[in-house]
Order: structure tokens, then C-alpha cells, then sequence
């Protein structure tokens, strides 16, 4: 019997910690509009230009973990036409010896200036890789002009449209360009956004690597090396100015943006719904009876298995994985990181040969390599070919796409091209967890740029990094009551499934071959164990509960292989949809992304009748605790005309079917 969800607060239903939603501030300078959340501002607009996303001074430990400010002496004044902002921010890593203070002003000025000032002091000596100011220019300026002042003098040149690799030059990361003290990047308009740097040298670097929705402007150029060393007392004083004009640098005044109910239109053919899978469970337990017989009405197209043949357990993970799948109905995702020899490979082989079953793909992987080479493709289809019957062996990355797009893969071998995603490389806010999934589709697109017609299977996506590839020494352990830094305590919740469902659109509608998400089971999946959440103060879910992101992945399982429908939302960080016909019918999944009510209408929906799916604060309970029946009620809507209007409560994810 699952425990009542009752006591689960209405914050913990849309985002998985009762906490209020966080509070953006309108402000306007002049010609410009921004939204003041804490210490940093978000979408700096001109018009309905988008010129700065995000804008934040960041204090990134030896690993790159971003250490949390604690706030004091905030004070935001603003009138009609300029503002400012002043507040004390603390930066403590105990477990890292991190101990950094400073003072920030930000003035948006009445002549469409923006100035921002950091002011701080190491309290410690401590490792630190990056101590500053960062400007996120929206990806939207993917294939504009930009200019720059170097040390090697004036620099033009175009940002680029695919996503552009962080390339390593005498083994450190490199910027897309040298560092400089002043940029400029074109508007859609014709009048550029200038920045001028001072206390520092900048450098940027493509952030849809990672999946943030950006390019970055950032301090500390990563020429330098990294980890850095502070000294007790020792003073940081870095400015960022920003004017918006035309080429003469004229600030220019312009109207303010209106926000409008969401629109979305559906069009044409814009490919097929792939292969949705799971990945295995990290708590290396099977499923019971229950967990398998939920798991399989979800329709899960493979299960993902890792297996590291230099690990003596791997033979114990295949066959406990071996027979999740077949009670799950799924075909086996094998996951190979193999050794210098191929004695391992040749056990392998033989346990398959053993536990039967069919195997979607295999992926060929050496840990040593960031990119799987030509070799070690050829050696896992050379001994696991026939044993796997048959089925494709990609090459890929384990990694990050960064690694992928930075170690382009060797052609001729792989039959496929294979690379994870996650959310929270770079921030774990809810406003930035939400940009991510339209890069997703970056990165198939970029993918395909330079990967021709191989499949392309994304695999696995999941919230957290599943570990740090990047730290320069020993990750800390938990703290007492804290989280492991591989789950979110979003991923039972509302929240979840609107990401999830945005993810799925933006990896189908570029062209994905193949996605696995998540895990089957526990606080890392999508059904929750019977024994429940081991830090149930922290992450809060109920034992047997089935996540909210799991109705996504049944709808989408149901669908697989139906006909996507291009859907385009006039709003796409408040309201993401999928379209999908299939069956005579057309499925439409709609998610409300946001804290709050949206209203949205539905152009172009094929004529017949409707029926509707919601799962909200309301129906959570039922959602979590009978899956089965709540998937099964369909309510009938009434519609006046070819158009529909929905009513979306916050976070809602709804199931729209109209017959044909």
C-alpha cells in the first residue's frame, strides 16, 4: 500500500522542495528590460530583442562545482527608468576550504546602460577555477557578427550556427576566439550589444556543449590553468558594461515588450516518434512483480546495461539486467567499456549467448578514450557480433557531447553515434533547467552536421551529471542529510515531466535515432522503489509511487513510431508540445513550464472530437498512486471551432487526443 500523497506540499508536487517558487523582478534602464532574480539578471531585452540571458558573478571550486552565495544588505531601487542593486554575497565550501566575500552593484542607468561591479575578498587560501563575472549571450545568436578587441588586435568573425567545439590547444581548453577586454555582437535589428570588460581578461566559449541555452562570456581565461590558489586577503575587482546601439555605440530607446496567452501552431511532417528506453537501476536490485508490471506498461523500447569489463561483477549485472528486460518487455541497450585485451570481451560473448534475449545496439566504449576510437569499435563487433545477433555497435562518448563534438569520431567503423545529455552541468536552477532541453536538439542537429546519415542514439538523459569528468581532485562525500550529487530532488515531480516531455520534442523533431532516459527504479527513475526514498527529508517521494515523468514516457512508448507533427510555441520557456499522429488520431502532450496559470490556444488542430489527460497538483495523487486507471481516463473537451484554448495549472502536463 502506498503511503498517502497527501503529504506532499503543493511545492513538493511541482518541484520537489517546499519552497516557494523564486521571485524575478521586472526593471527597465532606458531602452532596456530585465528581470532581477537574487543577486543576477536574466533576459536583458531590447524591444523583443533577447540581448543577455543570464548575468551573474560565479565562484567555481577545483572541481567546477558552483558554490552557492548566502545573501545579506540586498537593496533593489527603481523607478520608471533606471535602477540599482547592491548586496553583500558569502561564498563557503567548508569541505573544500572555499571562503569568499564581495560586493556587488548593478546600474541600469536612464540612457540604456548597464553597469555591473564586483568588489570581493578571499577570507582562506583555496582552490578555485574561476572567480568572476558571467555573460550568457541567448543561443539565439548562433551565426551572428560579432567583433572583439584582443591582445592581437581587432578580431570579426560570425558565432557559429552548429554547435562549436571547445577544442584542446596544449592540453587546456580553448575559447572560440582569444581572450579580449571589449565585444560586440550583432542584433537581429543591425545595432550591436557591447560589452567592455575591466579587472580581468574574458574569453568565450559555446555553451550548448553542455546543454545551457547560451554562449558564454566569461573571466579567468582557462589558458591560464586550472586550479587557481588564493591568498588570505587577497582583493577581486572585476566591471562588465553594457551598451545596446547601432554602430556608432548610440543607445537606443524602444517600446516594452508585451506578454501575450501562448500560441501553438501545428504543422507538417516533422519525422517520427524514436525508441524511447530506461536505463538499468543504480541501486542494483531487480524489479518486484509490481515495479515490472508498471514499468512494462510503460512500453520501455530497451533497457540500457553498463558493463565494465574490468570490473569482476559485470557478469552479475548482465544477467540481473537480462531478465529486468524481459519482464519489462525491452531489448538490451549493452553499454561496453572494455580493457587492452579481449579475453573479457570473449566471456562476454558467451554470457550473452547464455542469457538470450534480443539487444538493441551495443556501445563501445574504453574508458581511456574520450571518443570510442575506430579500434575499439571494430574489436567489440569483431568477438560480440554474432553473440549480440547482429545488433549495431555504436562508437560515441560516455561523457558529455563536449567530448564528441571536441573528438569527432573515426569513420568507417561504427554503425552508430552515441553521447548522454543532463541539465545541470553548469546551474541547477529551475529557470535554467528549463532552457536546456531546446538545446537538445542541438546537439543531434550538430551531431548530424559532421556524423552524416548514422543513426543517433542519445543515451542516457537524466538531470544530474552521473559523475564529474571534469574534477581536479577527490569529490567531497555528502553531507549529512544531502543528496548524492547524481540525483535531483526533481525528479518526482511536475516539474520533471515538463522537462522531460520538452526534451523528448526537441531530441525527436531533430531527428534522434534512438533516447534512453533515466533509470527503471528508485529516486534516479521513474517508478520509485518499494522501499522508498532513502532521504526522505530531502527527496521527497513515496514508496511504489509512479513519478509524474513516467506518464510522459508511457504516452510517448504508446506513440512510438507515430508521425511527429511540427509544434511551435509562441512561448517555449512557459509552454513546450509534441504533436504526434498516430492510430487515426492526433496526440497532442502539452506542458506548462512555469510557477504559474498559462493560457494556451491550439492552431490548426486537426477538426473531430477531443478528450484530455491532466496531470497537475490535482490529479498528482492519483497519477502517482493508480498509474493505470489515471492513464486510462480520458474526460471528453468541448471545442467551438478548429482552434481549442487549454487551461494550464502550473506544471501541468496534459494529454490532448483528437480523432481524425
Amino acid at each position: 500500500m502506498i503511503a498517502s500523497v497527501r503529504e506532499l506540499s503543493r511545492y513538493e508536487r511541482w518541484y520537489g522542495r517546499d519552497e516557494p517558487p523564486t521571485v524575478r523582478r521586472p526593471v527597465q534602464a532606458g531602452a532596456l528590460s530585465a528581470e532581477v532574480e537574487g543577486p543576477e539578471l536574466r533576459y536583458i531585452r531590447v524591444d523583443d530583442i533577447e540581448v543577455v540571458r543570464r548575468l551573474y558573478a560565479a565562484v567555481r571550486d577545483r572541481n567546477w562545482g558552483t558554490v552557492p552565495p548566502t545573501l545579506s544588505n540586498v537593496q533593489l531601487d527603481h523607478g520608471g527608468d533606471s535602477f540599482r542593486l547592491r548586496f553583500d554575497a558569502r561564498h563557503v565550501d567548508s569541505p573544500l576550504g572555499v571562503d569568499f566575500s564581495w560586493h556587488g552593484e548593478v546600474v541600469g542607468g536612464a540612457d540604456g546602460t548597464l553597469a555591473v561591479t564586483l568588489e570581493g575578498e578571499a577570507h582562506a587560501a583555496f582552490d578555485y577555477n574561476r572567480i568572476g563575472w558571467c555573460v550568457l549571450h541567448p543561443a539565439e545568436c548562433a551565426g551572428r557578427p560579432f567583433r572583439a578587441r584582443t591582445d592581437e588586435g581587432p578580431l570579426t568573425g560570425t558565432l557559429p550556427l552548429h554547435i562549436g567545439p571547445q577544442l584542446v590547444v596544449d592540453g587546456l581548453p580553448a575559447p572560440l576566439f582569444p581572450s579580449f577586454d571589449e565585444l560586440e555582437i550583432g542584433l537581429q535589428d543591425g545595432r550591436w550589444a557591447h560589452f567592455e570588460v575591466e579587472g580581468d581578461r574574458f574569453e568565450m566559449e559555446d555553451q550548448r556543449n553542455w546543454t545551457d541555452a547560451s554562449f558564454k562570456t566569461y573571466s579567468t581565461p582557462l589558458a591560464l590553468g586550472f586550479p587557481h590558489r588564493s591568498r588570505p586577503g587577497q582583493r577581486f575587482r572585476q566591471v562588465v558594461r553594457l551598451t545596446v546601439g547601432n554602430g556608432a555605440r548610440t543607445p537606443v530607446r524602444v517600446r516594452a515588450r508585451r506578454d501575450d496567452d501562448c500560441v501553438i501552431a501545428i504543422g507538417g511532417r516533422a519525422g517520427n516518434v524514436p525508441p524511447i528506453g530506461l536505463g538499468a537501476a543504480s541501486h542494483r536490485r531487480p524489479p518486484s512483480a509490481r515495479e515490472a508490471d508498471l514499468l512494462a506498461a510503460a512500453r520501455p523500447a530497451h533497457l540500457r546495461v553498463d558493463l565494465d569489463l574490468a570490473q569482476p561483477t559485470w557478469e552479475n549485472t548482465l544477467n540481473r539486467e537480462a531478465g529486468t528486460a524481459e519482464a519489462i518487455g525491452a531489448a538490451l541497450e549493452l553499454a561496453v567499456f572494455v580493457g587492452p585485451g579481449s579475453a573479457e570481451i570473449a566471456r562476454l560473448a558467451e554470457a550473452l549467448r547464455r542469457t538470450g534475449g534480443p539487444v538493441a545496439r551495443v556501445l563501445a566504449f574504453r574508458t581511456a578514450e574520450p571518443t570510442s576510437s575506430g579500434a575499439t569499435v571494430a574489436l567489440v563487433r569483431s568477438e560480440l557480433g554474432e553473440a549480440a545477433r547482429g545488433a549495431p555497435v555504436y562508437g560515441g562518448t560516455n561523457v558529455l557531447f563536449t567530448e564528441l563534438n571536441r573528438f569527432r569520431p573515426e569513420f568507417g567503423t561504427p554503425e552508430g553515434i552515441a553521447w548522454p545529455l543532463n541539465a545541470t552541468v553548469h546551474a541547477s536552477d529551475d529557470t535554467s533547467v528549463i532552457e536546456t532541453p531546446a538545446m537538445h536538439g542541438e546537439t543531434v542537429r550538430s551531431a548530424r552536421a559532421f556524423c552524416g546519415a548514422l543513426p543517433l542514439a542519445v543515451t542516457p538523459v537524466t538531470f544530474n551529471q552521473r559523475f564529474n569528468p571534469v574534477a581536479t581532485g577527490p569529490e567531497p562525500e555528502p553531507e549529512p542529510g544531502e543528496l548524492p550529487s547524481q540525483v535531483d530532488r526533481r525528479q518526482p515531480s511536475l516539474l520533471g515531466a515538463g522537462w522531460t516531455l520538452a526534451s523528448a520534442k526537441h531530441l525527436a523533431e531533430a531527428g534522434a535515432g534512438s533516447v534512453t532516459y533515466f533509470e527503471t527504479t528508485g529516486w534516479r527513475g521513474v517508478v520509485e522503489s518499494s522501499d522508498g526514498s532513502p532521504a526522505p527529508a530531502r527527496f521527497r517521494s513515496l514508496p511504489g509511487m509512479a513519478f509524474p515523468l513516467y506518464h510522459v514516457l508511457a504516452d510517448l512508448g504508446e506513440l512510438r513510431g507515430g508521425e511527429i507533427l511540427a509544434a511551435q510555441s509562441s512561448t517555449p520557456l512557459a509552454v513546450e508540445a509534441l504533436a504526434i499522429r498516430a492510430g487515426g488520431r492526433v496526440a497532442l502532450l502539452v506542458a506548462n513550464l512555469t510557477p504559474a496559470r498559462q493560457r494556451c490556444r491550439i492552431a490548426a488542430l486537426p477538426g473531430g472530437s477531443v478528450a484530455v489527460r491532466r496531470l497537475d497538483e490535482q490529479t498528482f495523487g492519483r497519477a502517482s498512486t493508480e498509474p493505470a486507471a489515471f492513464r486510462a481516463a480520458l474526460e471528453p473537451l468541448d471545442r467551438s471551432d478548429e482552434a481549442l484554448t487549454l487551461e494550464l495549472e502550473p506544471f501541468a502536463y496534459l494529454r490532448v487526443d483528437t480523432s481524425l
